[in-house]
């Protein structure tokens, strides 16, 4: 099998041992050809991750690049200008990856080529321990691996191809079958280079905080392009979920991420769907991210449903100004300041 080149992108923001452990499973791969570029948007890092990242970019196992803003679409961006591979892959500054990781996903688009995009499965904790809960309570004292068997999808829904509400159904944790979706998890996801280079997508820097909805956005964009989207669980990769850090720098509790948690995802209605899917979308977003009902399971207070209703409200002028304004202002502002860092 002809395997092609992997450039493995990594976005970091406030991350230690958990980027360094995330690194040294990428650089364990016995993958024939990959690059791994480490997007670094950490002001000061401890010591020891500080020495760390400059002795394998000495010895050239990682390109890393440290920058003075945080953005996750901007350094996604940023690293697939500077990637080599014909495959980009992109995971998270805190995961763990099983032996074979990298062939799970190139023999995907070698196997066939109208698949422009792999969405790995993920064992995401916290994701595992709702759902879990949501089915009732499990034995203390059970296997982590039992607790991960105990709730399986063989085939998502019909209505997860709904770009509407496809949002609440798309399960990339617990489905165990290969099959094709509307959407990949930023977390653990693969591209070919021509849907950069050739159709000339990008990951929108409107996209704002954790720039939750961004890789659906993306996805979405890419329908345009003719290519599937193909979920492989065998792509799978463990995330760890850190409380703090990531790619983004605030507080998923702070008044700032609420307001830019629904701004992104009226964005991406705004700029993705029709009428009638957006109706869908505000709906279902609205019953259950304020009203708190499943598969949110938020608190139905009705003080906490106001306050988040106001936030809904916000989010949706925020993101009606950020559409209009896209008329003169397409919002790419790192890849603005990248090419004229790159000039000067």
């Amino acid at each position: 099998m002809n395997l092609p080149m992997i450039s493995v992108i990594i976005p970091t923001y406030g991350r230690e041992q958990a980027l360094r452990d995330s690194i040294a499973d990428v650089l364990r791969q016995d993958y024939p050809s990959f690059e791994v570029l480490v997007v670094d948007q950490t002001p000061t890092h401890e010591p020891e991750t500080e020495k760390t990242l400059q002795e394998l970019s000495d010895v050239g196992k990682i390109q890393w690049s440290r920058l003075d803003w945080a953005s996750l679409p901007g350094a996604r961006n940023y690293a697939v200008r500077r990637s080599k591979g014909e495959i980009l892959l992109f995971i998270d500054d805190d995961v763990e990856l099983p032996e074979g990781y990298l062939h799970a996903h190139a023999r995907n688009f070698v196997n066939n080529p109208e698949i422009g995009v792999v969405a790995g499965r993920v064992f995401d904790r916290m994701k595992m321990r709702d759902a879990q809960q949501g089915c009732g309570q499990l034995a203390e004292g059970t296997e982590e691996k039992s607790k991960e068997k105990s709730y399986e999808i063989d085939y998502l829904p019909s209505e997860a191809m709904d770009p509407g509400i496809a949002w609440y159904y798309i399960d990339l944790v617990h489905t165990v079958q290969p099959q094709q979706v509307l959407s990949a998890r930023g977390c653990n996801m693969s591209f070919r280079r021509d849907i950069f280079m050739k159709h000339g997508l990008w990951f929108d820097e409107r996209f704002r905080g954790s720039a939750v909805r961004e890789e659906s956005d993306f996805c979405l964009r890419l329908r345009k392009t003719g290519y599937k989207i193909w979920y492989d669980p065998e792509a799978h990769l463990v995330h760890i979920g850190e409380e703090t850090g990531g790619c983004h720098d605030i507080s998923t509790r702070s008044l700032k991420y609420q307001l830019q948690f629904y701004h992104n995802h009226f964005l991406m209605a705004l700029k993705n769907l029709t009428p009638g899917e957006q109706v869908r979308l505000f709906a279902k977003l609205f019953d259950c991210h304020v009203l708190g009902n499943p598969p949110c399971y938020k608190e139905k207070s009705l003080k906490k449903s106001v306050v988040r209703g106001v936030f809904y409200s916000l989010g949706f002028l925020n993101a009606v100004n950020s559409q209009v304004q896209s008329l003169w202002n397409d919002g790419q502002i790192y890849t603005r300041q990248d090419s004229v860092a790159s000039k000067s």
